[in-house]
């Protein structure tokens, strides 16, 4: 009983940070853009999400597969990085926009990764070196769209340019 209830919390939670992510990627730019410091409320429960999906993964490694340990730092570096987007943004170092890029978008790298994975690997059909395909994929991919998005968030905006000349 415990592993279905863990289960249910992992797979609601997760379809939610995939959700609440991509919500909050695009609140936070929209913010930022009109100089606004912080992440957005969106924001906030996106790491809230991402914290219940990364416990139920432990949970679930826990009461069921021990051999998937490696899962447990894992869970813990994809909170890390949810973590430090929002500390990148709200303290504004020097460069502060590579660690709220790569922190939202390298979190939602391991949920769409994690996704991935159970869908073609785990319940699915794909076997032997093609299992590295759904493992590399999403992060091939996202890391280009979170370096194309991190550029445009540091692009002087069209206001900023004017003034400028």
């Amino acid at each position: 009983m415990p592993y279905i209830a863990l289960l249910v919390v992992h797979i609601v939670t997760g379809t939610a940070g995939l959700l609440l992510g991509l919500w909050a990627m695009r609140q936070d730019s929209r913010r930022f853009a009109a100089g606004v410091r912080t992440t957005g409320p969106v924001n906030t429960w996106y790491r809230w999400t991402v914290l219940v999906v990364c416990l139920s993964a432990v949970g679930l490694v826990l009461v069921r597969r021990t051999d998937l340990w490696w899962l447990v730092p894992l869970s813990a570096l994809t909170y890390g990085l949810a973590v430090l987007a929002s500390e990148s943004a709200r303290r504004r170092y020097r460069g502060w926009t590579h660690g709220y890029v790569h922190g939202i978008g390298g979190s939602y790298i391991a949920l769409v990764t994690a996704l991935v994975v159970v869908s073609f690997v785990v319940d699915g059909s794909v076997r032997g070196a093609a299992e590295l395909i759904p493992w590399l994929a999403p992060t091939a991919i996202g890391t280009v769209l979170i370096e194309v998005w991190r550029r445009r968030l540091v692009a002087p905006q069209p206001a900023e340019a004017a003034a400028v000349r």
